[in-house]
């Protein structure tokens, strides 16, 4: 993007973020949107909790400096910022609720990063992003290097560099990082974990943009309804294998490993306790802070299906609109040939393609055949005996619901988090597929649950006649309450 002139010019005009920064009220907008949905992280606020929030901040405001800065109610200023000639904040209407919800935009996020690094720093840490910079540049020369041979040799040499150093640890030399180059690398660790989370909004905003472009598109379409369709699903499956797209499934992917996420939590518990970052004062939310990019992940795909559901239903109604329509242009045919039945209108009426009579000759049909009737041989019934077991009418299989919840929590007393193919491989199905039944029913109504649908998994278990079963579901983790 080049920032000339006219570029520049024109973002300021219409930026979202350009005029919130002149907004006169950029202090009040800036601090209240950053107190509310940044730092907690909260992805959407009802507009009631959110008003309420707002008069409490006004009503400081208003004892601390008089009531002229901030004269209308907290009702005003939200619909004002959420107005499109603010687009601070995105006022919607959630799937199953009357009510108005906020959140913030992707432009607005941007506006109070970009505030958020005004402040001044006391420590300004340099080598942490050469590292990462050389680390990135390493990755994409190995990813992309063809040559087998120069890939092993470059293997054998970080191999030997690794020796090296397993061998000066066990001859006592064992290099640490000084304090300075720990607050290095925390600060670069501090903003990437903080820019992930913004980069999920503008996820967000790009998926719904393309729905309302994919909207439009159906509302002024005049070709052939399967071109129209076609050309829907090819774009979205151009979204899912975009680049954009395919970075947000590895990361998703990656995320919703439970050893990852073990391995995240053990880190980030062994840094924080150490003494020059614990003397940076970190936000006690960072221990947290990958099941806040679970949390915004889980959001995103949400908002990916809600919106595949509504077009659909977009879709449905599209069609609904046409088939009354063809009903109507037939109802008119029937009401205009009731109308001329009476008193015909002189001259050719109607012409038909194809009068000639259909002649069925009398002697082409076959003649009456008797059907055969079967003679059935009288022989006298007699009452015989036999050994029947009874015992299958009345074996019923029981799955006891409190065993499987047994389960699922003393697996959870061990992890932060559990798959539900790990319970199975862990217990076992003793009742087969009834007992799989069970557990989907539990994980639908567990409290707090996450279903990947684009990942599967699969269950093995054993009949009573030895015969292997197999299933494939998505995904299921059980969480642990926090």
């Amino acid at each position: 993007m080049v920032l000339d002139y006219a570029t520049l010019d024109l973002m300021r005009q219409t930026h979202p973020a350009w005029r919130l920064l002149c907004s006169p009220h950029a202090a009040l907008v800036a601090g209240f949107l950053h107190r509310v949905f940044i730092a907690p992280n909260v992805r959407q606020m009802a507009e009631a909790d959110l008003v309420e929030v707002l008069e409490d901040e006004l009503f400081a405001l208003r004892q601390r400096y008089g009531g002229e800065p901030f004269p209308r109610t907290a009702q005003v200023y939200l619909n004002e910022w959420a107005d499109n000639d603010k687009g601070w904040l995105r006022k919607f209407y959630p799937p199953g609720s009357d009510e108005p919800h906020f959140d913030l935009t992707p432009a607005t996020e941007k506006a109070l990063a970009w505030l958020a690094g005004l402040t001044e720093q006391t420590f300004v840490g340099t080598e942490s992003r050469l590292l990462t910079l050389f680390e990135l540049l390493r990755q994409m020369s190995e990813g992309s290097q063809t040559d087998p041979e120069a890939r092993i040799a470059d293997l054998e040499r970080r191999r030997e560099d690794i020796d090296r150093e397993i061998a000066r640890i066990q001859a006592g030399d064992i290099p640490l990082l000084d304090d300075t180059a720990l607050k290095d690398r925390f600060q670069q660790f501090l903003q990437l974990a903080r820019d992930l989370l913004s980069d999920f909004r503008q996820v967000e905003h790009n998926f719904r943009a393309l729905d309302r472009r994919v909207r439009e598109r159906i509302a002024l379409w005049e070709g052939a309804k399967g071109e129209l369709l076609e050309e829907i699903m090819g774009e979205r499956d151009a979204i899912a294998d975009s680049d954009q797209g395919k970075s947000f499934r590895a990361f998703w992917d990656f995320l919703m490993s439970s050893s990852r996420q073990e391995e995240l939590s053990r880190l980030l518990q062994q840094v924080l306790s150490l003494p020059p970052v614990a003397a940076l004062e970190p936000d006690p939310r960072l221990g947290r802070v990958h099941y806040d990019w679970l949390e915004a992940g889980e959001h995103a795909q949400r908002t990916v299906a809600r919106l595949s559901q509504q077009l659909r239903r977009f879709l449905d109604d599209q069609v609904w609109l046409e088939n009354r329509r063809i009903m109507e242009i037939l109802h008119g045919i029937e009401t205009r040939a009731l109308a001329v039945r009476e008193t015909p209108p002189a001259g050719p009426f109607m012409e038909l393609a194809g009068t000639a009579a259909a002649i069925d000759l009398p002697c082409e049909r076959p003649l009456y055949r008797i059907p055969v009737q079967p003679r059935i041989t009288e022989l006298e019934l007699a009452a015989g005996e036999a050994e029947v077991d009874l015992a299958a009418l009345y074996d019923q299989v029981v799955v006891d619901p409190a065993e499987l919840i047994r389960r699922i929590h003393q697996d959870l007393q061990m992890h932060p988090q559990v798959r539900l193919s790990e319970v199975i491989a862990r217990h076992g199905l003793r009742h087969g597929l009834t007992e799989l039944v069970a557990y989907l029913h539990l994980a639908s109504q567990w409290p707090h649950v996450a279903v990947d649908e684009q990942t599967r998994d699969q269950v093995t278990w054993q009949t009573a006649a030895g015969t292997l079963r197999r299933a494939r579901m998505p995904r299921i983790i059980f969480l642990r309450e926090q």
